[in-house]
């Protein structure tokens, strides 16, 4: 699974925000000049002084994910559903880390939820085929572990769908 959207664009996104712009804007350039510490730091310096403020948890909880810090990310991405529970972006994000942990099915109750909430959600739909897909390799896995006598027609889906999570994760 990818992240849904590559932190750049996102924080672009997020700076034209005008109360926070300067703050975002500020973390942006550390950002994308490789200072990703001090990025974090300028986004949790603003949220001291504006601490439910959305666009800048949410930022913080993608670069927490980009910088591979999961729990902080998923603590960020679970508290903003908790806060946020109509936004669907928090529960694309949270989704990602579960199946990263190989939460697969935590990962698709997160997708299904943001897809509730915004059918059209293009990353989460994506996702959740990824995640169907993992689902999927799992289930034919036990069930040829519960076979009796495996068949062909089970080991080529193994084999295909095994070719497709490889394929999903060279992506």
């Amino acid at each position: 699974m990818r992240l849904p959207l590559p932190a750049l664009v996102l924080l672009l996104a997020l700076a034209s925000v005008p109360a926070r712009a300067e703050d975002l804007a500020s973390a942006q350039r550390l950002w994308l000049a490789g200072q990703k510490t001090q990025a974090v730091e300028q986004v949790e310096q603003a949220l001291t002084r504006t601490p439910e403020d959305l666009q800048l948890r949410f930022a913080l909880g993608v670069m927490r994910m980009e910088l591979g810090e999961r729990e902080k990310a998923r603590a960020i991405f679970t508290r903003l559903t908790q806060d946020f529970p109509d936004l669907a972006d928090p529960y694309n994000n949270l989704a990602v880390l579960h199946a990263a942990a190989g939460e697969l099915d935590e990962a698709q109750a997160a997708l299904e939820q943001a897809l509730r909430l915004q059918p059209e959600h293009a990353q989460a739909q994506e996702n959740l085929g990824d995640v169907l897909l993992r689902l999927a390799l799992r289930a034919y896995q036990r069930a040829q572990k519960a076979a009796v006598a495996p068949t062909d027609a089970l080991a080529g889906k193994i084999t295909r769908t095994l070719a497709l999570t490889r394929d999903l994760r060279s992506r």
